[in-house]
C-alpha cells in the first residue's frame, strides 16, 4: 500500500483549500474547482524560492488565452 503524504494550500484564485500531493511542491497545479493555475508552494515560507523558478513565459501567451477561452465558452 501507498502512503501518499499531502499538505494544504489555498487557491490563489478562487481561494478554496486544496490538499497537494508533496510530490508536487515546485511544480505547475491547477485547482478542480476554477481550473486555476498555480505553483505547489512549501508552508515553510520558502514559497520565493518556487516562485522564482515559475515566471511568466511569454511564449505561453497564446496557449493561457485559448485555455480561457474554452473553459469562458464551457461556462455559457
Amino acid at each position: 500500500m501507498e502512503n501518499h503524504v499531502s499538505y494544504h494550500q489555498h487557491c490563489p484564485v478562487c481561494g478554496r483549500g486544496l490538499m497537494i500531493a508533496v510530490t508536487l511542491l515546485g511544480r505547475r497545479v491547477y485547482c478542480q474547482h476554477c481550473g486555476g493555475g498555480f505553483v505547489a508552494t512549501p508552508a515553510d515560507g520558502s514559497a520565493a524560492a518556487v516562485a522564482e523558478k515559475e515566471r511568466p513565459r511569454p511564449d505561453r501567451v497564446d496557449e493561457l488565452i485559448e485555455r480561457a477561452e474554452i473553459l469562458l465558452a464551457a461556462k455559457r
